[in-house]
This record gives structure tokens, sequence and C-alpha cells, in this order.
């Protein structure tokens, strides 16, 4: 059979997008669709426009700081409006960027959402398209509660367009990265901020002492953190706020927003995976081998949609693994090991590798070098901010295999020491490197003696 294209993918943005574009350059004939803008989450409406606006926060912080330095006269007023619709801009440029990338590679566009009919032909509105294989890239959505009063709630989605000017209370309901983030955005702005979280700290999943360093940091830059509190009815005022959010423990607050940033789901639903034998998982995520390959013989899937490592740059890397595998004649399998990742919350969390408690776990002996200061630029304008790093070392092997900094750039940081962690770097390596003076970096090789292992009577009481 002829069919229309040698590979059709569903979804346009990180993974899609490059999976695209790299399977037309090793000559096959590609189409691709998309039901709402070119670019995907982290370009429309994640990483990209959330970086733009914690930017934007931290002037605030800088402003306040100043004086210490001797600048006067700094009585700054923020506009929520230039702020959003500066960076609403940036993501129409980008947008562009990504449509002129497609045609430049000679990928077809056709906008709408895809529906299987078959294993080979999906239908696309009211047209049809074939394709020998397909790749689905469809991504994540946020997830919301089942409440009452859940339609009074906005998700991360709608938080970049909040109508001006910036409610004066926020409430951010979610533990998360993304919770994190807006809520040192929306502080950084001027709102007062509660976090609402069902468990005792944010951040679930990182390195525990790395989440209680943010924990008690958001606290301390006026975050209000309301732990172990769960929302079960919203009522609003004639339909708007201000909103009454009813807790489980009978408790009423009070707030002009209510963002809910509770986790993602995969977006699944609706395409007709059913239909063609693609198998989910328990989440809802579609299962894949180590290449990418789903349960139906013609299809593959990359990003968040798989829900392994839902991050922009492992799309990017799965899509072109997938691309150089079956258009390229070069089969390769993404590497989901050392993965570095950043919290862009305020202070800035970052880390690759293990953490300890998964060290300790997986590996027996290791050694912990941890440090905390206060940074230098802080040492003028009594900013209590202060950074905290940890070093995991494998006893055995002297090998890093965890890196972890919570502090201004420490995503920067974490970026080049990645690349020593994924080349097996050793700790006497780290420490036969000459630090550059004066920086914060350079305390991550002048960490000498390790951490005392608790004791006997410590170890049990844990």
């Amino acid at each position: 059979m002829a069919y229309d294209y040698d590979l059709f993918v569903i979804g346009a943005g990180s993974g899609g997008v490059r999976a695209s574009r790299i399977s037309a350059a090793h000559g096959a004939r590609v189409g691709i669709c998309e039901d709402f803008r070119v670019g995907g989450t982290c370009v429309i409406r994640g990483c990209v426009p959330k970086k733009l606006m914690v930017y934007g926060s931290k002037f605030a912080h800088a402003f306040e700081d100043a004086a210490a330095y001797g600048w006067s006269g700094l009585a700054p007023t923020h506009s929520w409006a230039t702020l959003r619709d500066n960076v609403g801009k940036e993501v129409d440029r980008l947008n562009g960027i990504y449509l002129r990338l497609l045609k430049d590679a000679g990928v077809t566009l056709h906008m709408g959402r895809g529906r299987f009919m078959d294993r080979h032909t999906l239908e696309i509105g009211k047209e049809t398209v074939t394709a020998e294989k397909f790749l689905i890239a469809t991504g994540g959505r946020p997830e919301m509660p089942d409440i009452p009063g859940k339609e009074f709630a906005i998700s991360s989605n709608e938080a970049f367009h909040i109508d001006d000017p910036l409610p004066k209370r926020i409430t951010v309901v979610g533990g998360g990265y993304i919770a994190v983030e807006f809520a040192g955005i929306f502080n950084g702005l001027g709102s007062k901020v509660d976090v609402i979280i069902r468990r005792d700290r944010v951040l679930r999943g990182f390195d525990e002492e790395c989440r209680g360093f943010v924990h008690e940091s958001l606290e301390a830059s006026g975050i209000k953190i309301r732990a172990e509190t769960e929302i079960v009815r919203i009522e609003a005022t004639n339909g708007k706020a201000p909103y009454r959010l009813h807790t489980r423990k009978g408790e009423v607050l009070e707030t002009d927003l209510v963002m809910y940033a509770i986790g993602r789901l995969p977006n699944t639903a609706g395409i007709g995976l059913e239909k063609v034998g693609v198998q989910l998982d328990k989440k809802g995520a579609i299962a894949v081998d180590e290449w990418s390959k789903t349960t139906a013989p013609n299809m593959w899937a990359v990003g968040d949609v798989t829900d392994r490592i839902n991050l922009t740059p492992v799309a990017i890397m799965e899509g072109h693994c997938f691309a150089d595998t079956e258009f390229g004649g070069k089969p390769r399998k993404p590497d989901h090991r050392n993965v570095a990742s950043a919290v862009f919350c305020q202070p800035e969390m970052s880390n690759v590798g293990l953490t300890e408690e998964e060290a300790r776990r997986t590996m027996g002996e290791v050694k912990i070098f941890a440090t905390h200061f206060r940074p230098m630029k802080a040492t003028l304008t009594g900013n209590p901010q202060r950074v905290f790093m940890k070093l995991i070392v494998e006893a055995a092997t002297d090998k890093v295999v965890g890196v972890h900094m919570v502090g201004d750039d420490a995503a920067e940081l974490i970026q080049g020491l990645a690349v020593a962690v994924k080349a097996g770097a050793t700790k006497a390596q780290f420490d036969a490197t000459v630090g550059i003076h004066p920086t914060a970096g350079e305390e991550f090789v002048t960490m000498r003696a390790p951490r005392p292992e608790p004791g006997p009577a410590a170890k049990a009481a844990e």
C-alpha cells in the first residue's frame, strides 16, 4: 500500500518536532499534527514563559538588596500587564520559529487533533492521512481536583493569562516543582502567597535534605506553607473572588485566586489508542520499551505521554534517538541515567544523579559531603538566604554519584557538573580541580571531609 507519509507525528511539542525534523533530514516523508500551538507545553505554557516570569519576579529582591550597595531613590512599582504581555509576545515569536523549523525541514503540518481510525490511518478534523509509522508525542496536561467549586480554580496553563492587576492574595495548591515555582513568582511580584500541601514538606521525590532546605527558605521569603492540609470545597462570592477554601480540617481560608498544581496527566484520551492496540500503564501513560516502541507494531511514543522523565530535553533526546534508529540507520536508545534537572523556585534547586536516600538504598556504603553558607552577595545586605551544596560519593569506587544544590544559579552550576557525573568523575578528581575564587561553585571542589555517619542508636531511630 502507498501511504501519504513514511512517518506521521501526533503532537508538535519539543519531542515531536525534533523527531519529525531529524526523520525528514534522513529522507523520510513526514507529517505532523497539533491541536493548539506548535512548540508544546515548554515553549507555549511551561518552561520558557515561566522562567521569564521568574526573572521578572526576582527584580523585587534585587531592588531590596540594592540599598546596601549604595543605590538610593529606588521605589519601583510593577505592572503585571506589561510582564504578562511581553512574555506572551516572546511565546508568539518562538511559536513562529518552530513553525519555520518544520517548514524548512520539509515537514507538513496539519492543524487539528489526530485520532486513529486504524493502525495506518489518522483522522484530523475533516481530513484523513495515512502513514507507515506513527510517533505519539502528545505530552501531558495539568491535573485538576474533583471537588465542588473546582470551576473557580485555574491551572498553570491559565496562570500566564491572569487579568490585570495581579490578585493581592493567591493560593497555590500543590507541592511539586510547578507549585513552588509559581509561588515564588507571585510572591516576588507582591502578592500574599499561601501554598497548600497534603504532606509535610514540598518537593516530594527530591533529596530529603534539599527538600527541607527549600521548604524553610520559602517560608523565610514570606510564603505561608500550610502543610498536611487538603481543600475539599471552593466557594465563590457571586461566582467570583474572593473565594473561600474549605479544608478537611474544617478551616475556611479566603483568597483572591486559586491555582492548582497537583501534577500532570498524560494526554492519551480521545486519540483512538484503544483501536490500534497501544497499551497504557496504570497511570494512563503509554507503555514503551527501551526503544520508545509501543505495543502496536508500527507505533512509538516519546516525551511526557510516556511518563518516564518528564523534562523537555529528555523528550528531545528520545525523539532524536527514534529518528536516528528508524530512519537514519544509526540505532541508539535514549539514556535516562544521570539526567540533570532544576526547580526554578526561589532559592533555585538543581541536581544530577542519585539522592542520598537512593544511593543508600542501592549502593550500600556512601560518603556524604555537604556545606551551607551565606552567599557573598548577601554579606552586605543582611538577606537571610543561604546556599546548600551536597556531593554523594560511592565509597567503593570514589565516584560522585549525586550532586545537589539549593541557591542562586544552581541550574547553571549543575549543568556543568552533570558532564562530570555522566563521565564518571571521582571525588579525587573533584578535589584535584582548582576552584574559581570567589564563587559559590568553588565549594564543590573544596569539600574535603565527609559528614560523619550516624551511630547505631540514630540508625535504629530511623
